[in-house]
């Protein structure tokens, strides 16, 4: 009898620290931003929701915002979801909504559930800065980012100035569903569809990962083998295309123009396999957010639409970029 008492207490004993671990470990796991904010006194909490957690592009983003709010003695959260999806940033958005943040940044998201977030924190005097993407339907109280339309033209303009004869255009997109992908195709197909001798033959999505850009550009080549130039619109297209192309049709000459300045589409440049890319500046992107949300706590801003640059960048130009960047 005392044995079984002995052993029942002992696995009580067992349970309770087993118990008493789990909590510690989930509050430090869960928790560990609060302490963080709590350690010191900021003006202001502001919220970075971007498309996708471990995206580069976005990091970027989070790189310039995270400076321009550590000189501004504000606190930066940094939340996305693990893979793009737009039902998990909705969710986010609202949980921000809910924690009372001082203002919250956040690619916009067609559809009536963004709009509707942006009112509610409207309601709650928490400004909502729209960044890479715009709702210009919803409350927002500013744009910041790239003017998507103009960067599709700029791709455009890369093709007819550097390609003769007939050419038949294939596109990889992001997501189909993106604002900023649709701006982009509408103004690459503004250029180009007024130009006899250039033909978009299709369009493919990505998924806005390298591997999804090369399934798209096999797919293209198969249906399209009269394929002579590739553009795509997201930041990882580029190095799928290239991939894509080396796989079904190494020996075709197939001009190539990519999206962003990430590090594998520079090499590609300078290695001849990328003819050209469209750039922006995700890093201006994330200062100017931080520093209109700071504005915004005062008053409302005059612009609201703050278009950071945006360029052609080639094997011409891209030794000038490498030297400027640090």
């Amino acid at each position: 009898m005392n044995k079984r008492k002995y052993l029942y207490g002992a696995a009580i004993l067992v349970f309770l620290a087993s118990f008493i671990g789990m909590l510690i470990y989930g509050y430090k796991t869960f928790y560990i931003e609060k302490e963080l904010a709590a350690s010191k006194e900021y003006r202001y909490h502001f919220a970075l929701i971007a498309e996708e957690t471990d995206n580069e592009y976005w990091r970027l983003i989070e790189e310039g915002a995270r400076k321009e709010a550590a000189k501004q003695n504000v606190y930066l959260e940094y939340v996305a979801p693990q893979r793009a999806d737009n039902d998990e940033l909705l969710k986010l958005f609202d949980r921000m909504i809910a924690a009372k943040v001082d203002g919250i940044i956040v690619q916009g998201i067609e559809g009536r559930r963004f709009v509707d977030l942006v009112h509610k924190a409207t309601e709650r005097s928490i400004p909502v800065v729209t960044v890479d993407t715009d709702v210009k339907s919803s409350e927002r109280k500013a744009y910041v980012g790239t003017d998507n339309h103009h960067a599709g033209e700029l791709a455009g303009k890369s093709i007819l100035e550097n390609t003769e004869g007939e050419q038949f255009v294939g596109i990889v997109t992001g997501r189909f569903d993106a604002i900023n992908q649709q701006e982009r195709i509408a103004g690459l197909k503004h250029i180009l569809e007024g130009n006899p001798r250039i033909q978009i033959v299709g369009v493919k999505e990505s998924g806005i990962t390298e591997i999804g850009a090369t399934q798209a550009t096999y797919s293209l080549l198969k249906e399209y083998p009269q394929i002579t130039a590739l553009v795509g619109t997201s930041a990882l297209d580029g190095i799928g295309m290239v991939e894509g192309l080396e796989e079904i049709a190494p020996d075709k000459d197939v001009y190539i123009t990519a999206f962003d300045l990430i590090p594998e589409t520079l090499d590609a440049i300078e290695e001849g396999k990328i003819q050209a890319t469209i750039a922006q500046f995700p890093e201006e992107m994330g200062k100017e957010s931080v520093t209109s949300l700071l504005q915004l706590q005062e008053k409302d801003l005059l612009d609201n639409l703050i278009y950071t640059e945006t360029g052609i960048i080639d094997k011409e130009n891209l030794p000038a970029l490498r030297e400027g960047q640090p």
